[in-house]
């Protein structure tokens, strides 16, 4: 390489950063939107709408995806309609056909409970998600077949390692020789929660790893596939933890402590998965919603551009946080299939 191109690699480099942080800095806009004039701004209210889910997209301020509502009651049977027919021209919330909408909770104007199976803005991100990884990871096989024998290219060059990091680094060692069953589950649960993770960073996005519905769906999948891969010796460490090193006459009043504490053991390794990825991820979304009111609450333009510049960078950790939690998920889970599928040490 001549010292040209050398030294004007770095010059790249930096233009290429101060590029990202510049469109970051544009990117800030879309999480936040000015008061309606004479009303008082509410930090609050901005941040709940922005990390809730909803029955509508807003893409931006005036402009909304209304999304199909799919409710089932006793009294009126199942109902389909766009979720446009809760709103009036001036973007109140009414009621339509006998249903009513409050905090985006649908309900009969009797009072009578609805069975809600709506289209919401989080399940329309679950689907834009799993759209993603299976056009990525189609292109990725269709390489992997044209490439055989070769060095990867284009799309398939990035995912690669990726995919073999997580083979090598986090399943196999976790699980052991039996890894490759449990191999297709974790990597799609890591590209889901990475590609969600991404997904909720972008402007307008729904909040859909931060949204305990869908933590606790992955965490069940985690702890299904632990109890139904659980072998003699999984269920004997449960059962009979101390082995042989004392007799049942003297273990017996310590089990009266231990098997409560083992059972809920089973569930709060799930739990903690639950909770762990939605509370970072929902911590993250208010943290730099939280910076970004400062600037409507001030009113002043100093503020906005510290504010914005403060954003911009919670904004490039957050993109570390997005691979870590997938990340950490992962492990966990790999380690919770290793511990129920451990061979007996003698």
């Amino acid at each position: 390489m001549s010292q040209e191109k050398t030294a004007s690699f770095p010059k790249f480099l930096k233009s290429s950063l101060l590029l990202v942080v510049f469109g970051l800095l544009i990117i800030q806009t879309g999480y936040a939107k000015d008061p309606v004039e004479g009303e008082a701004f509410d930090p609050s209210e901005m941040i709940n709408h922005h990390i809730m889910d909803s029955h509508s997209w807003e893409i931006f301020h005036g402009l909304s995806l209304h999304l199909p509502v799919i409710i089932y009651s006793e009294e009126k049977g199942l109902d389909i309609f766009s979720s446009s027919n809760f709103y009036n021209e001036a973007h109140e919330v009414v009621p339509f056909n006998g249903y009513v909408m409050e905090h985006e909770h649908i309900a009969l104007e009797s009072g009578a409970h609805v069975l809600d199976f709506s289209i919401t803005k989080n399940v329309f991100f679950l689907f834009i998600n799993a759209l993603v990884m299976i056009m990525i990871f189609m292109a990725v096989a269709r390489g992997y077949k044209k490439n055989a024998g070769r060095a990867p290219r284009g799309i398939q060059s990035f995912f690669e390692p990726i995919i073999i990091y997580v083979r090598d680094e986090i399943v196999k060692p976790n699980i052991g020789p039996k890894y490759e069953r449990y191999l297709p589950y974790l990597l799609t649960l890591f590209f889901f929660i990475w590609f969600g993770n991404l997904l909720g960073l972008l402007p307008a996005a729904a909040n859909l790893t931060g949204n305990i519905a869908v933590t606790l769906i992955l965490a069940i999948a985690s702890l299904v596939i632990t109890l139904a891969s659980g072998r003699k010796t999984y269920w004997m460490h449960i059962l009979d933890p101390l082995g042989n090193s004392m007799g049942w006459l003297a273990k017996f009043p310590l089990y009266l402590i231990l098997w409560p504490i083992e059972i809920i053991g089973i569930f709060t390794k799930p739990f903690s998965l639950m909770v762990r990825l939605f509370a970072n991820i929902t911590a993250g979304h208010i943290i730099i919603l939280s910076i970004l009111s400062l600037t409507f609450i001030a009113q002043s333009f100093a503020v906005g551009v510290a504010a914005t510049l403060f954003a911009a960078v919670m904004n490039l950790l957050e993109l570390f946080v997005a691979l870590l939690q997938a990340y950490v998920f992962t492990l966990l889970s790999a380690m919770y299939f290793g511990q129920a599928v451990e061979e007996h040490h003698h």
